[in-house]
């Protein structure tokens, strides 16, 4: 007599698309770490500072004026819910380090609203992140992160950070808002790393 009754399949997860402990959702659920910040287009700005103290700045008209991407990508949230096949807009920022000389091999994300989160420099690079602008087709909406978001689709959605306005580029790894609250340091979805320890 086998230990599982013949047609027992268990939960099914979608395609094997869904990491470890993920369920799959049809809407986007907002989540934060504080209030919503609202800012004009024409007020905002993104930089790339490096570990030398050299400053990179665009403005919205310039950061439009790059070459764009269409990426569509699935997101997994730490909470444990995944949304598959999702459509965004945006800049490579393989296009925006072009210029950028460092040896740098951490990066500290700063947000309007006073959000951070940490990234090794190589998860930004060779197609891995973009400045997300526009989400299923429309301007990305302030709660998602508008007028734009970091989007690093292969680690848990807090790296992704919302309401993106620079990189500082560090020597040592600096832990952000969530990493020093107890959330792990780096955030791999398939390999559950959720928590400090995991």
């Amino acid at each position: 007599m086998g230990i599982v009754s013949r047609g027992f399949r268990g939960r099914r997860r979608d395609d094997d698309r869904l990491p470890p402990g993920q369920y799959l959702v049809e809407d986007f659920p907002v989540l934060s770490a504080g209030p919503t910040p609202r800012v004009p287009r024409e007020r905002w700005e993104f930089t790339i500072d490096t570990e030398s103290g050299r400053t990179h700045r665009w403005s919205w008209d310039e950061l439009m004026a790059l070459p764009q991407e269409t990426p569509t990508v699935d997101l997994h949230c730490v909470t444990k819910w995944s949304k598959l096949e999702t459509r965004w807009r945006g800049v490579s920022l393989d296009v925006l380090f072009e210029d950028v000389e460092s040896a740098a091999d951490y990066a500290l994300i700063h947000s309007y609203g006073g959000y951070t989160t940490n990234l090794p420099v190589e998860d930004l690079l060779d197609g891995k992140a973009w400045i997300a602008h526009r989400f299923d087709g429309e301007e990305l909406a302030p709660q998602h992160g508008g007028p734009a978001r970091l989007l690093v689709p292969h680690l848990y959605l807090w790296k992704s950070a919302k309401w993106v306005r620079g990189i500082h580029l560090l020597d040592d790894d600096h832990p952000g808002f969530w990493e020093t609250a107890g959330y792990h340091n780096y955030g791999d979805p398939w390999r559950e790393q959720r928590y400090e320890g995991d």
